[in-house]
């Protein structure tokens, strides 16, 4: 997350990879104009209780703003309720009152804190947050308040760290036990970067720009989570969390060196600043760099098990909330699918309600007609290249990649010059752009998988006539 002072153009960013436990996971892309306590005759909807996919009841909100999601495509079967259409790990969004949402990065509690608050087992979860706060959510800071208040009233199913964001300022959330959560804004002038482990640590509690839950001190000094707990440095992270392990830190350390060069920091700290300001304002394609970033070159080459950039990324995006431009025209996704490594990141504004009927199929498994398995299926086939060649397969996608970004700036004040005269042909035009986008990317995939495919069933052609011409 970035801070608006410290990005070019003065823009709010969050951003984050969705990391699985397998390469295979497809990811759908919908725009939900209704909730899904909304939707007819929807059977999560019981006498004014609503049923979240893992079994969580709540009354219906009174608020139902629409917004953008990326569920799994398999979240009518992960999930233990009857939900309807995949709204399930919904994991990122804005919403139509410029409200963005990621969620989440996976976290660990230590023990002590888990004995003395444990989890509970149907409660708030990442599978179910972007669905339940962002429909309601007025601002970012609203956001942190309505989900902090579910997780003290039903309880969390795990622990977790979270991204919320508006055009004016975004905020660091972390769940850190069954019932107590902290949040930290980030400043305007810096940056905060996460792996799975939990960061909040040197904050102030009775400080405007942190929010928790209530009694969180009191908790801490009665458990003795910590040794010397104070109020205006309190250590959430050290509280609740397990410091210094190489699986986050190696990543936290990695993208902090990106980020800001000129802090020399040895690797491996038990805990590294929360906030950083960077060398140099930040921009969209800087964020690509750290999502795609590994250890070669440094000094935790061959020695670190876990880069940022990585193959079992179902999905990553970088969100951009411009205070600059039209209510409608604010929020932009930049979105790739699958992991970045093999994929380039799209542009596309949070008014794209129109989504391409591929990036609405299939599965798990291989399918032809499906958008994720189009840039997925290209990544597999160039790994599968160069494992056999040893050569690095030229990227089919820079090109466009870069394009795009470079374009982008252009598209803003296009739009922002357009608006001005007819505001609904602006936004039109942005959901368009939007939406060509998206298609022109699935349809550069699957030429690349099929120039791939041809490549690979030649060169198999030209190994079996050798091998019929020497037997």
């Amino acid at each position: 997350m970035v801070g608006a002072s410290a990005t070019e153009g003065g823009i709010i960013l969050l951003a984050r990879n969705e990391d699985f436990t397998r390469n295979n996971w497809d990811k759908y892309m919908t725009y939900r104009d209704l909730p899904q306590y909304r939707v007819p005759g929807t059977p999560a909807v019981v006498n004014g209780a609503w049923t979240l996919g893992n079994g969580l009841s709540v009354p219906v909100p009174s608020t139902a703003f629409a917004y953008s999601a990326m569920p799994d495509a398999a979240g009518g079967t992960e999930a233990s309720y009857g939900i309807g259409d995949h709204f399930f790990f919904e994991e990122r969004g804005i919403n139509t009152q410029n409200v963005a949402m990621s969620a989440t990065n996976s976290m660990t509690t230590n023990p002590r804190a888990q004995h003395a608050d444990p989890f509970v087992s149907v409660g708030i979860q990442e599978a179910i947050m972007p669905t339940l706060v962002l429909p309601q959510a007025r601002s970012a800071r609203d956001g942190v308040e309505l989900l902090g208040s579910y997780v003290e009233d039903y309880g969390a199913s795990e622990p977790n760290g979270l991204l919320l964001g508006d055009p004016t300022e975004s905020w660091y959330v972390e769940i850190g036990s069954g019932h107590h959560w902290i949040a930290t804004r980030v400043p305007d002038d810096s940056y905060v970067a996460i792996a799975n482990g939990l960061r909040t640590h040197d904050v102030d509690l009775e400080a405007g720009t942190t929010l928790h839950s209530e009694g969180l001190f009191e908790f801490v000094l009665e458990h003795h989570l910590l040794e010397d707990a104070e109020v205006h440095a309190f250590n959430f992270a050290q509280a609740f969390g397990i410091l210094g392990v190489p699986y986050n830190e190696d990543r936290i350390w990695l993208a902090q060196k990106i980020l800001t060069p000129s802090r020399k920091q040895p690797s491996r700290q038990m805990q590294y600043p929360l906030f950083l300001q960077p060398d140099r304002p930040v921009q969209v394609a800087d964020v690509m760099t750290v999502l795609r970033a590994t250890y070669a070159g440094t000094v935790l080459a061959r020695k670190a098990d876990r880069p940022i950039g990585y193959e079992k990324t179902a999905e990553s995006h970088i969100i951009t909330l411009d205070p600059s431009m039209p209510v409608e025209l604010a929020g932009m996704i930049w979105q790739a699918i699958s992991t970045p490594l093999g994929a380039p990141y799209m542009p596309l504004y949070g008014v794209m309600t129109e989504i391409p009927a591929s990036y609405r199929r299939g599965g798990n498994s291989f399918s032809p007609l499906s958008a994720y398995w189009a840039f997925h299926g290209a990544h597999a086939l160039e790994v599968m290249r160069d494992r056999v060649d040893h050569v690095a397969t030229p990227k089919w996608w820079t090109g466009f990649e870069q394009q795009c970004v470079a374009e982008a700036p252009l598209l803003s004040a296009t739009l922002l010059e357009a608006y001005k005269t007819n505001k609904e042909a602006s936004v039109d035009l942005a959901k368009r752009v939007s939406t060509g986008i998206a298609s022109q990317g699935v349809d550069l995939a699957t030429l690349a998988t099929a120039a791939l495919m041809t490549e690979i069933a030649n060169e198999g052609a030209s190994t079996h006539q050798l091998a019929m011409s020497g037997s």
